[in-house]
């Protein structure tokens, strides 16, 4: 049974702040499903289910690690 008080929080992918664009790109899920985008936005129950999917191991994990801009 689903909280229906739980807020639930989108995410938002955005491969140009992605440390390891270019080097893990072709074994990101982001790739695999949509080619590489500039950024792509999930909603929390997208966030699952492409979660879900890479824990079984039918689509690549999301590889997204985001660059550290306080560096």
């Amino acid at each position: 049974m689903r909280n229906s008080n739980r807020k639930e929080q989108g995410m938002v992918i955005d491969c140009d702040s992605c440390v390891v664009r270019g080097l893990a790109c072709g074994d990101c899920v982001v790739s695999v499903l949509l080619g590489a985008p500039p950024n792509v936005e999930l909603d929390a129950s997208e966030q699952r289910a492409i979660d879900a999917l890479g824990r079984a191991g039918i689509v690549p994990r999301l590889r997204l690690t985001p660059i550290d801009k306080s560096a």
